[in-house]
């Protein structure tokens, strides 16, 4: 059983360093893959450092956790993407934004996840 979850929280990490080195090498379509336009100027320059960062840091703390055993390292990248999820729907409720409920329950799954597998996981006693 914990092989099958220490696979299925790598898929995600994966996916995350992927994401986060593609806003790094091209971020026009890193963009479009989030439903995003890239933006221009100091816009551009956050939008790429932010984003990939988030990606980027999501990845590797999730890799930490596996490879340490140490839960801790769980529970930053499911704090983030809790709130991501949070935002998203206070964005459309509060400012028009779409209701994005496919990447909403992808966030949402992936945190809970992370939380089980800061319990099944943790080498830490």
């Amino acid at each position: 059983m914990n092989s099958l979850l220490r696979a299925l929280v790598a898929l995600p990490a994966i996916g995350f360093l992927v994401i986060g080195l593609r806003w790094a090498i091209d971020p026009s379509a890193a963009a479009s893959d989030l439903g995003m336009t890239l933006l221009s100027g100091v816009g551009r320059s956050s939008q790429i450092g932010d984003v990939g960062a988030l990606f980027l840091s999501m990845g590797s703390m999730i890799l930490i956790a596996l490879t340490t055993g140490q839960r801790s390292w769980f529970y930053a990248p499911a704090l983030m993407l809790s709130l991501i999820a949070v935002l998203r729907i206070l964005a459309w409720l509060l400012h028009g934004a779409a209701l994005t409920l496919d990447m909403i329950v992808v966030e949402v799954v992936v945190a809970s996840l992370l939380l089980l597998a800061s319990s099944r996981l943790s080498r830490e006693t």
